[in-house]
């Protein structure tokens, strides 16, 4: 039964949750405000509040009829009848209960405007799956996410911590929701032919998949020009990272474009895992 729920929480998805708290993380190390307290508590936050997505995005798809057995992607536990719909809402709700709690746990360090924000994101957890105009179905769901895994994790981390905000922050929030939108275009680059036939119109039905794979090659490059002027304010030996990033980008782009079905589904666990190494390099080298 663990292994199952284990598998809802989509393991290989949550270094994007991860990353945007740690890019976060290098621009207060280098800008002498980094707070362990702070960064911990946010961390927190952020991965409950990705695994509430997940699960609310299994329950929903479930409860819609979008998901069926056997599909491409890795196994949903409700819809392979492992985990009954019930449980599934429940542990939703619980790991929104905790995420909450966490949030709130910040408004010492960020005051009341941090309940504002709060509300959004528990608001968003469930908007990208339900409601009356879900996100994910609509080809909204990458918007979501440089919206909910890049620009809100990178610019409140680092807000409260340091309690101002500069160009460069905002434009490495856009970096990492461009590096985790990715993530999402190789989900739905796999599940394009399901999705079409429920009707899920994601970006990968409505444009297709050679535009799609185009635009997950783009995010890559738009994102490290973005950080331009931030590489440029460490050594000049730290820039190597990010040309090492791109290649790693590119030949997965290449993969990308000659795989199908579940051989994708690695892909989807290295893209992740890119944005990762790629926030986490960075922060490295501001100690540099």
């Amino acid at each position: 039964m663990l292994k199952y729920w284990i598998e809802a929480m989509r393991l290989r998805t949550l270094p994007v949750s991860v990353a945007g708290v740690i890019l976060a993380t290098g621009f207060a190390v280098a800008h002498g405000c980094f707070s362990l307290t702070v960064t911990l508590l946010c961390l927190t936050f952020a991965v409950l509040a990705q695994i509430a997505s997940n699960f609310a995005n299994e329950y929903y798809d479930y409860v819609g009829g979008l998901d069926r057995k056997g599909r491409e992607g890795p196994r949903r536990g409700v819809t392979e009848g492992e985990i009954t719909p019930d449980a599934m809402k429940r542990a939703t709700f619980i790991t929104l209960a905790l995420a909450t709690a966490t949030g709130c746990s910040l408004i010492y360090y960020g005051g009341w405007l941090l309940i504002a924000v709060g509300a959004v994101i528990l608001v968003g957890v469930l908007a990208y799956s339900t409601g009356p105009y879900p996100l994910s179905h609509h080809g909204l769901g990458e918007v979501a996410v440089i919206f909910f895994f890049g620009i809100i994790p990178v610019t409140f981390t680092y807000w409260l911590q340091s309690h101002q905000w500069d160009t460069d922050i905002i434009l490495a929030s856009v970096s990492a929701g461009l590096m985790g939108a990715n993530v999402l275009i190789v989900n739905n680059y796999r599940d394009r032919d399901d999705d079409r036939a429920v009707g899920k119109r994601t970006l990968a039905v409505r444009w297709g998949a050679r535009p799609v794979a185009t635009l997950y090659l783009f995010n890559g490059y738009i994102a490290v020009a973005l950080m331009t002027a931030s590489w440029a304010t460490l050594p000049p030996w730290t820039w190597l990272l990010p040309v090492a990033y791109l290649t790693l980008h590119t030949i997965l782009y290449w993969r990308i474009t000659s795989r199908h079905g579940a051989a994708l589904n690695p892909l989807l666990g290295l893209t992740a895992l890119a944005m990762l190494l790629y926030c986490t390099a960075f922060t490295l080298a501001t100690l540099a």
